[in-house]
């Protein structure tokens, strides 16, 4: 009997969090992130916007082809040429991937203790997933310390 009561308690208990788990829904990040990789691009160019009150803002949009995760290329769009000491600024923007991770850990400040930014409003390509547009807004109190990234032209490379 005890063993029979203890069998009916497991099925029962399982079932309870199955049940619960079917409740759960996954965050559009989390969609976003697996309509990417469902996608299976490892060969891709596309132009990235970095605005902000920053030195850089000349240098916009970039021009990026990226291969297995890392820059192959990377240049201006109007032809300027790229200060190379600007790379610190923006190189955690420039993949796919290092967006999902920014927009995942909440773009928090790099080398600080500081949490992570007050408000992000991100909108993903229907097709494959990928960000398009991310607002940044680190201290909704201050001025000047937004950020903007839009990602376009994406191409997918064989």
């Amino acid at each position: 009997m005890k063993k029979l009561l203890l069998l009916v308690l497991t099925i029962v208990l399982s079932a309870c969090a199955t049940i619960a788990n079917a409740g759960e829904t996954k965050s559009e990040l989390e969609q976003a992130r697996d309509k990417w990789e469902a996608a299976g691009i490892s060969h891709y160019q596309i132009n990235v916007f970095v605005s902000c009150f920053c030195a850089f803002n000349d240098e916009m949009p970039l021009v990026v082809e990226v291969k297995d995760g890392e820059v192959l290329s990377l240049e201006s769009a109007t032809g300027k040429d790229l200060n190379p000491t600007n790379l610190q600024y923006y190189e955690r923007y420039l993949t796919i991937d290092k967006l999902f991770s920014e927009i995942g850990n909440g773009f928090k400040s790099e080398g600080s203790n500081q949490g992570a930014a007050d408000k992000v409003e991100v909108t993903y390509d229907e097709t494959y997933g990928f960000p398009t547009t991310i607002n940044i807004d680190f201290v909704e109190q201050a001025v000047d310390d937004e950020l903007y990234i839009t990602v376009s032209d994406f191409q997918k490379l064989p």
